[in-house]
């Protein structure tokens, strides 16, 4: 076990050990390393990993951080999507304790499951699998989900992804604590259940789902979407969603880390059994921005979704993101959580063995991925062949005949070029697959290409809602300093992921510093959905958004910060 570097710290561990057992409080480097180093960014040194198995337990090891003045992050899924969920490089002035709440997975549905009260460590595809038992679906079916991400973290990041109808995951129902200006912890109960007033009896109920209906608020009514759908249609010179729009700002939700949730109270949707996938394909971005406002102005529903990859995106899916795709297709996304924690577990092994570097594993799947034949739809093929862009569209059963006109009125009129088709079932999951394979497929490629790589240059970005230039060209000063880029996202919500690759040689820092300059000279918000780490630094209306959440400074010191050896001024 590391000595702490905070004399306060002294004897932390020891009464974490008696909350929760020696099983579950982590001090070595090896039993850490899972959990203090990001799938993508971040890593770094910490006092213990605790992995409590009840919300008591939670918050008695709270209690404990605050007496002995440590920093608390609360993780579930280690994405290190920015770098938030756990520490960085830098120097702390303090320990960090990482509090693990994957143990704590329990879901409790309410109103016939319209709505799901999802405790700290409830993952999206567990809630996903719960409500397809009752024609049910969460917020998100896609993205994130696949890779093990809490509903607790979507809530806390506004992720929104896929959704053109329900927008940013939100609620203002939710169980957290936070350590006040006095450094006293505060229980508060919104969730909209009364549990009492004690707040180890409350949380013990709220684990054990002791409550009765009368002590449960009405749910919200019922629809397939919510009123960022109307916000969403509007051509402003704003963007839809991003992580400092004070629309999605409350409490739990975009807290980023600085409250401690155990639990939160979220609607659900009707499952759309009955959906129709539209393939559309051109070589001029301007023909899909006009087709997204045909759609944004169309009277009925908005569609399900509607996905954006380039052509080489597709390319970059299919050699580099195969293992991803293929793994959902025929297994699922349980087995691909396990596989990332393998794959993170053996570099961690191999990093420490002489000759190897930190990505054997990547390289090891790589190759093994690339003898599994996989037989990718002839039209898919072809839409790829032939055109430069392409746009995945998928839309209620019930909207299946009006978008198909649609789309031949649209594409008849000669001023706009391209074409489309509506995917057989095969067709429509491959499509998916290969669009959220190309989420890792950046990732994989620059483990592949290090000995010509710097770094990763990431970005998701809001574009304005009235952007007609909404694909980037970027200058050729910048394009030359880059190894690879691919460009793909959410494109009626016009939030667009970029991942670059920077050659070697090249500062990554600077040159992330340039593009986002680039990027607000257009009017767009960085980030839009991953929040605030270490690769995005908080403008002053978060950062005071945060500093109101966690006076102190106790939670996250990953996120918000302008230096994680200061406390808030």
């Amino acid at each position: 076990m590391r000595a702490p570097q905070n004399p306060r710290s002294s004897g932390a561990v020891e009464a974490f050990t008696e909350i929760m057992g020696r099983k579950h409080v982590l001090t070595s480097a090896r039993a850490t390393a899972p959990y203090a180093t990001g799938d993508r960014f971040g890593t770094g040194e910490v006092l213990a990993v605790l992995r409590p198995g009840s919300l008591v337990d939670m918050w008695r090891a709270l209690q404990v951080c605050v007496d002995h003045d440590v920093i608390v992050i609360t993780q579930a899924a280690n994405t290190g999507l920015t770098g938030g969920s756990g520490p960085g490089d830098q120097d702390y002035d303090r320990d960090i304790v990482i509090i693990s709440t994957l143990r704590i997975d329990q879901i409790h549905l309410l109103h016939d499951a319209r709505e799901a009260v999802c405790l700290a460590g409830a993952t999206l595809f567990s809630l996903e699998d719960a409500l397809a038992l009752h024609g049910r679906e969460p917020h998100s079916v896609i993205g994130s989900t696949s890779i093990g991400a809490s509903v607790v973290g979507g809530i806390a990041n506004n992720s929104g992804g896929t959704q053109i109808r329900k927008g940013p995951a939100y609620t203002e129902q939710a169980i957290f604590a936070r350590v006040d200006e006095h450094g006293q912890i505060q229980l508060v109960n919104h969730l909209g259940i009364d549990l009492g007033t004690d707040p180890t009896h409350i949380l013990d109920r709220l684990q054990r789902g002791q409550w009765d209906a009368a002590d449960v608020t009405p749910p919200p009514p019922d629809s397939t979407g919510t009123a960022y759908a109307d916000h969403v249609r509007q051509i402003a010179d704003s963007p839809a969603r991003f992580n400092a729009d004070p629309t999605f700002l409350h409490e739990a939700s975009g807290c980023a880390g600085k409250l401690m949730v155990f639990a939160v109270r979220t609607r659900t949707f009707p499952l759309e059994d009955d959906k129709a996938t539209f393939y559309i394909g051109t070589d001029r971005p301007g023909d899909l921005e006009a087709l997204r406002r045909t759609f944004l102005a169309a009277d009925g529903p908005l569609p399900i979704s509607g996905e954006y990859m380039s052509s080489h995106a597709f390319d970059l899916a299919v050699e580099y993101g195969k293992d991803t795709y293929v793994s959902l297709k025929h297994a699922g996304s349980s087995t691909l959580v396990r596989m990332f924690a393998l794959k993170s577990w053996a570099n961690g092994v191999f990093a420490k063995l002489p000759g190897m570097g930190p990505s054997v594993a990547d390289a090891i799947s790589q190759k093994l991925f690339s003898l599994v034949p996989e037989k990718i739809p002839p039209r898919l093929v072809e839409h790829r062949d032939r055109y430069a862009h392409h746009l995945m569209l998928v839309v209620s059963g019930s909207e299946r005949e009006t978008t198909a006109q649609l789309l031949e009125e649209f594409f008849a009129a000669p001023e706009h070029e391209g074409a489309f088709f509506e995917c057989d079932a095969e067709e429509a999951e491959s499509a998916t697959l290969i669009r959220f394979g190309v989420a890792s497929a950046a990732s994989r490629y620059f483990v592949m290409h290090r000995a010509e790589a710097s770094a990763m240059v990431t970005f998701d970005v809001a574009l304005r809602r009235d952007d007609e230039d909404w694909l980037e060209v970027l200058p050729p000063q910048i394009a030359d300093q880059l190894l690879e880029s691919v460009y793909f996202g959410h494109f009626f919500c016009h939030v667009l992921h970029q991942d670059h690759v920077a050659k070697k040689g090249v500062d990554p820092v600077a040159l992330k510093k340039e593009m986002t300059a680039l990027l607000k000279s257009r009017g767009a918000a960085v980030p839009a959905e991953h929040n605030y780490g270490r690769l995005y630094p908080a403008p002053e209306p978060m950062v005071d958004h945060f500093r109101q959440l966690d006076p102190l400074n106790m939670f996250n010191a990953g996120v918000g910060e302008t230096s994680a050896q200061k406390r808030w001024g």
